[in-house]
């Protein structure tokens, strides 16, 4: 049994959890990498933009948020934090496999960038990403729609059973 997950359109309130959860795992990176913390709070303003993220809600909690863009081909996953005390428990991975879903019901990939340094990439590429290109900074991975994804997708719409969940 899992907890249900539900994603919910941001607000322009939720800023202050989405700016808090982004720099608490961060912080760390932005020192070891050298960058500018106060251009990188001054970029994550005008990066963030409502209509593009979703709020993640546990039993009437919030525990995260993601931000997504659609290209002509791709799903563009820009964002994706889980707040620390709701990590390491499958949550990212669910996540991704949500998007995914979405993704393939529209014949799109999933693409995404990925701080060298963090251990999630680990999870992409058992998901079936791989690296396209590199910078100095991230790892750029793309995720194919596959068949399986499109018929697990329509098989889920078409019975519209939500996996077994604990009462919150």
């Amino acid at each position: 049994m899992v907890q249900q997950l539900t994603l919910r359109p941001a607000q322009p309130e939720d800023f202050a959890f989405c700016e808090r959860t982004y720099f608490e795992p961060m912080r760390a990176t932005i020192e070891e990498l050298g960058l500018d913390e106060a251009r990188h709070l001054a970029n994550f303003a005008n990066r963030w933009q409502v209509e593009q993220v979703r709020i993640v809600m546990m039993c009437r909690q919030v525990i995260g948020w993601l931000q997504t863009a659609s290209t002509d081909d791709a799903l563009f996953l820009a964002q994706l934090f889980i707040d620390t005390r709701f990590q390491r428990q499958g949550i990212g991975n669910r996540l991704m496999r949500i998007l995914i879903e979405e993704a393939a019901h529209e014949h799109k990939a999933v693409t995404l960038g990925v701080v060298k340094t963090n251990p999630a990439r680990r999870l992409y590429e058992r998901l079936g990403f791989s690296v396209t290109h590199e910078d100095q900074y991230k790892f750029y991975m793309r995720r194919q729609p596959t068949m399986d994804d499109r018929s697990f997708a329509v098989e889920r719409l078409q019975r519209n059973k939500p996996e077994p969940v604990v009462k919150c």
